[in-house]
């Protein structure tokens, strides 16, 4: 009887995700407010933006709803103050962080936040919404630096959302799937950020927004995230353009890991669900072990995870184990989902930054250069073109090559070659203030503040005027893609569209120019995708 009821439950979630609101109506009660599916809102005005924060849109996932699909949100009554942030999802904090939170970490965190143009607005206004990297294990919507106000100056309905993290949003264990078998598991994360968009779906007009011009972007695992969007199909008709920043496309960044099936080398996120249970003295797979689980102070389920303890060397059985292949959210790796063509078809903006992220555990050249085969001695010509030798150097490019900017390359090739546009970049420029510290280009994420023109929050008094031109320049680009699908526009410079027999890119330079033309990195990139499978 209880499968039976956690399955309707889940059916009913589902339905009510997938329905328009007729409750959601474009003009405001009072001002400052909107009426959406759930209740009426109150909004803050400031510097010709409207804000709406901490909204709910699903449930506080305690108790028993940890480890469960998002459920619908209560509706209350009365006004709702949306003046401040809620809690960023649970998770350890670490200092290095390039978007440090602004709000204590917390279980109860499915809010979403909507920043609009102040004043009534003519016609439906394009809708983008941000999900944020961290790796799966860190992040939030409300660091300074993803401050959707610009957006919104510019005549679009920003929207950022928090989805669970580390083993809230990404945990298999047995009882779980015997609980509910007709529910989909494992990919708690993932859910949360595909009920945010149906949310979009229902109450976007609400506030000015076209449910039927929504643009998904995310960078890091964010970017990973909007590949799964692209490819799951469940999300299918949820937005309709998409931009990828740093986030891979060939594998998902935590590797093709699946729920219930161990893989040689890679145990099960069930086996891995096991292996935390035991770390935290709770034996057993069954109903009482899941019990005593969900009992967990929250502190304990997260154990310390962040990036930085991902990135130590650990000893023991794993413990987590992050996004897996699920069969019913994620039911191919990007590879796989984009050379069969199961992929859904909008617009697209994909790329990564020059100094990009990537892993090598590589001591000597040869193991650096081993993936190339007999085309070592290319590789090693085109990844070390000062020919200085050095190896941490050289294996760092392949290694970001490998993760990031060839995968990149493979998924706008994979656009292209069904017609879409598709339009490609590179990062290049770093600020001025940065410079010494940041010698080969943009490292990962630091492209951020420039697409979202929060360059001031980032750098504050060492902000210069060149820093903030190109700010400029990359914020218009993402929101003339948000309205038309195609980033060009007056004043700017040709970003020209995506085809793989031309390899053009756009690259914003280390001058501070967005310069258009062909990938010269192109010769490298041909030997990293003979070695991954394939030219694009």
């Amino acid at each position: 009887m209880k499968q039976h009821l956690n399955a309707s439950l889940f059916l009913t979630a589902l339905l009510m995700g997938s329905l328009a609101s007729a409750a959601s109506v474009p003009d405001p009660v009072k001002p400052g407010q909107v009426k959406i599916d759930s209740g009426v809102l109150q909004g803050v005005e400031s510097d010709g933006v409207v804000s709406f924060k901490g909204v709910p849109f699903a449930q506080p996932p305690l108790g028993p709803l940890r480890w469960r699909a998002p459920q619908p949100v209560t509706p209350w009554s009365g006004v709702r103050i949306a003046s401040a942030y809620g809690h960023d999802c649970m998770q350890k904090p670490f200092a290095a962080d390039e978007a440090p939170l602004r709000t204590e970490p917390a279980e109860d965190c499915l809010v979403l936040n909507v920043e609009r143009p102040a004043g009534r607005t003519a016609g439906k206004l394009p809708v983008m919404v941000w999900i944020y990297g961290g790796g799966f294990v860190n992040g939030g919507s409300s660091p300074a630096v993803y401050s959707g106000a610009e957006f919104a100056r510019h005549g679009v309905v920003f929207v950022s959302f928090n989805y669970r993290l580390g083993r809230f949003g990404f945990f298999g264990f047995p009882a779980l799937t015997k609980e509910a078998p007709d529910a989909p598991h494992g990919n708690y994360g993932y859910l949360d950020q595909i009920a945010a968009l149906k949310w979009v779906q229902r109450n976007i007009a609400a506030f000015g927004g076209d449910p039927r011009n929504v643009t998904v972007f995310g960078e890091s695992a964010g970017g990973g995230s909007v590949h799964m969007l692209l490819t799951s199909p469940i999300a299918r008709g949820l937005f309709h353009k998409a931009i990828i920043e740093s986030g891979g496309g060939r594998t998902f960044l935590m590797g093709p890991r699946r729920l219930t099936r161990d893989l040689p080398n890679l145990p099960s996120s069930e086996t891995i669900g096991v292996n935390f249970a035991k770390s935290v003295g709770i034996d057993g797979d069954g109903p009482e072990a899941l019990a005593s689980l969900r009992a967990l102070p929250a502190d304990q389920v997260t154990a310390g995870l962040n990036i930085m303890s991902m990135m130590a060397n650990r000893s023991g059985p794993p413990t987590y184990g992050g996004p897996m292949v699920d069969g019913r959210v994620v039911v191919e790796d990007p590879q796989a989902a984009y050379e069969a063509g199961h992929l859904a078809k909008v617009p697209l903006i994909v790329g990564a930054n020059a100094a990009d992220i990537g892993f090598s555990s590589a001591r000597t050249l040869d193991e650096a250069l081993a993936p190339f085969g007999q085309n070592r001695d290319a590789a090693l010509a085109a990844y070390d073109p000062e020919h200085t030798g050095d190896v941490h150097v050289i294996a760092s490019r392949i290694a970001m090559d490998r993760m990031m900017v060839e995968p990149a390359r493979f998924a706008a090739a994979a656009f292209a070659k069904i017609g879409l546009p598709v339009y490609e970049y590179r990062f290049t420029y770093v600020a001025e203030s940065a410079r010494q510290k940041w010698k080969f280009g943009a490292p990962h994420a630091t492209e951020i503040p420039y697409v979202f023109d929060t360059v001031a929050a980032r750098y504050g008094e060492k902000l210069t005027p060149a820093d903030e031109a190109v700010a400029h320049t990359a914020n218009a680009y993402w929101v003339n893609f948000a309205r038309t699908g195609d980033p060009n526009g007056p004043s700017l410079p040709k970003w020209p569209r995506y085809d793989s027999r031309t390899d053009r890119i756009i690259d914003f330079r280390a001058d501070g120019q967005a310069v258009g033309g062909p990938d010269p990195w192109r010769a490298r990139l041909d030997l990293t995708a003979d070695a991954a499978g394939g030219k694009e």
